[in-house]
């Protein structure tokens, strides 16, 4: 590259681009009001049959923090995918490139402007718990893991996302494959009224490939620093990796996705 090497994030373009984030009403409704919603009525619901006080605060704080799983799954999953859906089918990317924006500076500026985002919507999420859900406090390490837990949930649902946008290329086709892909994760893991336990065995098998299934069963453990045996977890979070990649590497061979470009 001559000249000057121009930079990859900038304030400018990341504004930008939280704009479009906060301006977009869907992830408003799923990503923060719907998780709220959920974790408020359903503590409520799941702590009422309930009678010991110390057991249902273990109950309510296991609902609030595998519901937290929705905010990256609704933001990033979907909210991110049909909205670089929209722009392929509208061709944006080539317009931008003609400007000399390419695209991995687009996906870069994306991605802080949806980290951005994210945190601002846990951050209300967690106050919203702390005021009116009766929640186990937790050990220093319990929180540090439930962030980098959520941090390498949502690489891998931005990942995903990304990968589905620039196979498709097409918003309507998009949507319908990410709301597939939303509703699976809430019912596998749990969130839709049906435990881990309850499940048949298939359903079982399917669930224990899957990040969100482990917010839901088990993080109430790492969360109050209980003993823990993370290898299923780590496996689920390899193997959830590797989809998104494998989609990532055939969306960049059909030139769906440009992410490769050297900066």
């Amino acid at each position: 590259m001559n000249g000057k090497k121009r930079q990859v994030i900038t304030k400018y373009m990341v504004f930008y681009e939280l704009r479009n984030v906060t301006g977009n009403p869907f992830v408003h409704i799923f990503g923060i009001g719907m998780p709220i919603f959920m974790a408020v009525l359903i503590t409520r619901i799941a702590v009422s049959e309930v009678s010991d006080a110390a057991i249902a605060k273990t109950v309510s704080t296991s609902v609030f923090l595998g519901i937290g799983a929705m905010i990256p799954m609704a933001t990033v999953l979907m909210g991110y995918a049909v909205r670089q859906a929209q722009d392929f089918e509208k061709g944006i990317p080539e317009r931008m490139r003609l400007f000399g924006i390419r695209d991995c500076v687009t996906i870069c500026n994306r991605a802080v402007s949806e980290l951005i985002f994210m945190t601002a919507a846990f951050a209300l999420y967690f106050l919203v718990g702390i005021l009116f859900i009766d929640l186990e406090a937790p050990a220093f390490f319990g929180i540090v893991l439930y962030i980098l837990c959520m941090l390498f949930f949502s690489i891998t649902c931005f990942m995903l996302g990304h990968a589905i946008a620039a196979l498709v290329k097409r918003f309507s086709i998009t949507y319908c494959i990410v709301m597939m892909v939303y509703f699976a994760l809430m019912i596998l893991g749990g969130m839709m009224g049906i435990s881990y336990e309850n499940m048949p065995a298939a359903m079982q098998a399917a669930a224990k490939l899957l990040p969100v299934t482990y917010f839901n069963k088990d993080f109430i453990t790492i969360w109050t620093g209980g003993i823990y045996n993370f290898v299923p977890m780590v496996q689920s979070y390899l193997f959830f990796g590797a989809i998104g990649g494998i989609l990532l590497f055939a969306a960049s061979n059909r030139g769906g996705g440009r992410a490769h470009e050297k900066v």
